[in-house]
């Protein structure tokens, strides 16, 4: 799909009592619309038009250079789109909203200190210091008997743990997630996938960008599948894997080459 406004909505999969659900735990959708972003002479991200249900959790695929992290940054404030314009439930993408976001990366960013004090840093921000919550935050991902132990010293699969109870501590809305197993081995990429879902069934809307086909079965409720910094098609995942609809979708998922 080449149009400026590359949307496909999210069909009606989901029940109207899941929508209403998701209504009242205030997850907020996003609406972009006309989304460029250009560096270096080259537009990266084109035209992009992209409708997100609240409720859902949204995973974005495609090939390397299709601009996934890229649109995972603009959607969040980290970076300013060249033209277009960003909403979250019809809010602009201001300071307030960008309160109701987190964000984990594929390389864990924590800080020098105990794994402890690495959630009470964010704890303290969002004036909700109490050891009880840190301690739940800390079960939650299955880090209690690291507490003390510095971050650094922590395993791969241990630290992006430690990263996603970070994100959880500021108690978003929304939970954007940069290929956070990528370099994780099974059994943590397990215990990533399964904190997720519970962040999810506890109300937060979830988008997770993933090149791991496999992952995204899993998971996913529904699919933005992105080529060329364009979104080429965007639908409910049981659609997306039995009928893509367009050819690089098509090849993404067979293993082919597209050029």
């Amino acid at each position: 799909m080449r149009d400026a406004l590359a949307t496909i909505g999210i069909c009606q999969d989901a029940t109207d009592g899941a929508m209403a659900a998701s209504v009242r735990r205030g997850a907020p959708g996003l609406r972009a619309e006309g989304l460029a972003y250009e560096a270096g002479g080259r537009r990266l991200i084109d035209g992009v038009g992209l409708a997100l249900a609240p409720h859902s959790l949204t995973v974005v695929m495609g090939p390397n250079g299709a601009g996934k992290s890229l649109l995972l940054r603009l959607v969040t404030g980290l970076i300013a789109p060249s033209a277009g314009a960003i909403t979250w439930d019809g809010a602009a993408l201001d300071e307030i909203t960008r309160r109701r976001l987190a964000l984990v990366f594929q390389r864990p960013v924590l800080l020098r200190r105990s794994v402890a004090e690495n959630l009470d840093f964010v704890l303290r921000l969002r004036g909700r210091a109490e050891a009880s919550r840190r301690e739940a935050l800390l079960a939650d991902v299955g880090l209690e008997r690291q507490a003390r132990q510095p971050a650094r010293l922590l395993s791969g699969g241990e630290q992006q743990r430690l990263a996603l109870a970070r994100a959880l501590a500021s108690e978003p809305d929304v939970l954007c997630l940069d290929e956070p197993t990528a370099n994780l081995d099974p059994a943590s990429t397990h215990l990533i996938e399964q904190i997720v879902r519970r962040a999810h069934a506890g109300g937060r809307k979830v988008i997770w960008v993933t090149h791991d086909i496999g992952q995204a079965r899993r998971l996913a409720d529904d699919i933005v599948f992105l080529c060329g910094g364009r979104v080429a098609t965007h639908l409910p995942a049981a659609e997306f894997f039995d009928r893509p609809g367009v050819e690089a979708a098509r090849a993404y998922l067979e293993g082919r080459i597209h050029l």
